[in-house]
């Protein structure tokens, strides 16, 4: 590990043994107080819009505030620990003092990951940091590489997704303290789990949010977003506290990459665009294991996800693959309103494409917004690409929440579970997924007054034609049903037709980490190609030095004759000879010899 701790330019940090420096900056305000353990003290302006102050005699576990010259108290915006909710006192925290355990672990490469997303707080019952461990066996023996989870900084309330996180630095404190989100992340470490986290950097949420109060020229208000004004990342500040927290919490927290939410609004006119200069740091500051970078980008581009002579990534690591989920969703339920209405027309071609080449739309005009779309992608390799047939978002964003098997059948989202765990694209599993959860997973929030109620209408509104639900009533997101609700049911694995689903979703993962995964390190770009597509029909096959890779599946209502591949079969459900019937898949393996 590089290091215990990272120093923050913001916040509260140790500089002695019971020293600890204050910093914050608060251009919006004339003079600042601390108000540490009760007891108030000015702090000094040092120019620039900053505020400091050296306090000795500080314990881990102090409470402190900053207090305005109106008299408003706020936490410290880069608090490393809440003492409860988002408005009221931050701890001081000494990050040294926790003792790793699998200090030496050594992370794990890009190639073997099958991702697990998971939100702590519906992933069990208690909805806690601690509690998560004791399914971190159940999740190792599954064949499951990596844990990847949602946001975790601070929000308003107890119940979230996570991402409407306003103190970036704090783990959200009804999952727990930061020593028990590191007892997580060490026990996985010593599952051989690596555990990277969902990142929010283009927003802050509604509530908890005292930035603009300290500092407005944190944010840019003639830059909008969906969520409000644009922040300032060419503003020396404000870029500090956004390009530091991804490393904090890799160094920190010993995680082993992170996932970087809707990177296309983050707008910045730099000369080094922020992200790239977030993804030049980690690489330079942590050489001693594997970090793992994906983004989230609606528009389908390639830049920020190179490869040098050597097929690493000096930037970024993967894209999440929207592209593969919306066409599967259309091939699989028929549904084409909103977003969906891009993969109406022959789904079967989309979804081949996109696992021949990455994406569908690579410069195509889309149809929802009349606009070009994407980039030439067939040279990037497989792995760059990081696939699902379900995740929260588009579980979520459901007016009713429905998971895949709800709105297919169980038979044909098994083919398509297949088709995920076998592609040479990296696969991500949402949690429940391994067993075939039922349960729904609903937007929730945990907020109060008039913020509730626009939260409510607001959500209603959206599912008029949006989710293809129209006059249906939408949950309470505030209600703490709706939360309850979207808890994984620990009682279905045990039920025979979850063991049924475990026993197909461990042969799936057994054989990619057998004989798939030993393909992708030298698996490069322009490997894949479509064979055919027919109703419901789609053939593909990758060439790639160590050998051949063929997927042929069959989700329509009509058998379809079987497309020549080549190599033996390595998995097939159920065997088909001549012909593939519905609801079937085979899979096939050639030697680089053979091939």
């Amino acid at each position: 590990m590089e290091s215990k701790s990272f120093t923050k330019s913001w916040g509260a940090e140790y500089v002695g043994a019971d020293t600890v420096r204050f910093r914050l900056w608060a251009t919006g305000q004339d003079n600042v107080t601390l108000r540490l353990s009760g007891k108030d003290q000015a702090m000094n302006p040092v120019g620039d819009g900053w505020f400091e102050l050296q306090a000795s005699g500080v314990s881990p576990g102090a409470e402190y505030n900053f207090v305005l010259a109106d008299g408003t108290v706020v936490p410290d915006p880069a608090s490393r620990a809440q003492k409860a909710e988002v408005n009221g006192p931050s701890l001081v925290i000494d990050p040294s003092q926790y003792s790793w355990q699998n200090r030496d672990w050594k992370g794990r490469p890009w190639e073997e990951t099958v991702v697990y997303e998971m939100h702590f707080g519906t992933f069990t019952p208690e909805g806690t940091f601690r509690a998560a461990i004791e399914k971190l066996p159940y999740l190792a023996n599954l064949g499951i590489t990596m844990l990847e989870v949602l946001p975790l900084s601070q929000f308003g309330g107890n119940r979230g997704w996570g991402y409407d996180g306003v103190l970036l630095y704090a783990p959200h404190s009804a999952y727990g303290t930061p020593d028990d989100f590191k007892a997580f992340v060490d026990a996985a470490h010593g599952q051989g789990l690596s555990v990277v986290l969902d990142i929010v950097l283009n927003h802050f949420g509604p509530e908890g949010n005292y930035l603009p109060l300290l500092s407005p020229d944190f944010f840019h208000k003639e830059r909008m977003t969906p969520w409000g004004a644009g922040i300032a990342y060419d503003v020396d500040a404000a870029r500090r506290y956004m390009v530091e927290a991804p490393l904090y919490w890799l160094k920190e927290y010993n995680l082993d990459g992170l996932r970087f939410d809707a990177i296309d609004q983050i707008e910045d006119t730099s000369e080094k665009h922020v992200l790239i200069e977030i993804a030049e740091r980690i690489r330079a500051e942590i050489t001693s294991r594997p970090i793992h970078l994906t983004t989230e980008d609606s528009r389908n581009v390639i830049f920020l996800h190179p490869r040098d002579d050597e097929g690493s990534a000096p930037l970024f690591t993967g894209e999440w693959n929207d592209d593969f989920h919306n066409a599967i969703h259309v091939l699989a339920t028929g549904e084409t309103h909103a977003y969906y209405q891009d993969f109406a027309e022959a789904p079967e071609k989309l979804v081949a494409r996109v696992l021949a080449e990455g994406f569908a739309y690579q410069g195509e005009i889309s149809a929802q917004s009349g606009e070009k779309r994407g980039v030439k992608s067939s040279g990037q390799p497989p792995v760059a690409f990081v696939d699902f047939i379900q995740n929260h978002d588009q579980v979520g964003n459901r007016a009713q929440g429905e998971r895949l098997i709800e709105l297919a059948g169980a038979e044909r989202t098994q083919i398509l579970l297949a088709s995920l765990l076998l592609s040479p694209h990296i696969p991500l599993l949402f949690m429940g997924e391994e067993y075939g959860e039922t349960n729904p997973f609903l937007f929730f929030t945990d907020f109060h007054g008039d913020l509730a109620k626009a939260v409510r209408e607001g959500r209603a509104r959206e599912f008029q034609g949006h989710a293809g639900h129209e006059g249906e009533s939408v949950p309470d997101p505030n209600a703490n049903t709706t939360f309850e609700m979207s808890k994984l049911d620990w009682q279905k694995p045990d039920s025979e037709a979850g063991k049924k689903w475990l026993a197909l979703t461990s042969e799936l993962l057994t054989l990619r980490q057998i004989h798939i995964v030993p393909l992708l390190s030298t698996a490069g770009g322009e490997s894949g190609n479509v064979v055919k597509t027919a109703k419901g029909l789609v053939a593909v096959t990758w060439t790639f030095p160590n050998g051949t890779l063929s997927i042929a599946f069959n989700i329509g209502e009509q058998s379809q004759p079987l497309p020549e591949q080549p190599g033996q079969i390595l998995f097939a459900w159920p065997k088909a000879e001549t012909e593939l019937p519905p609801n079937s898949i085979i899979v096939r393996l050639a030697s680089g010899d053979a091939a």
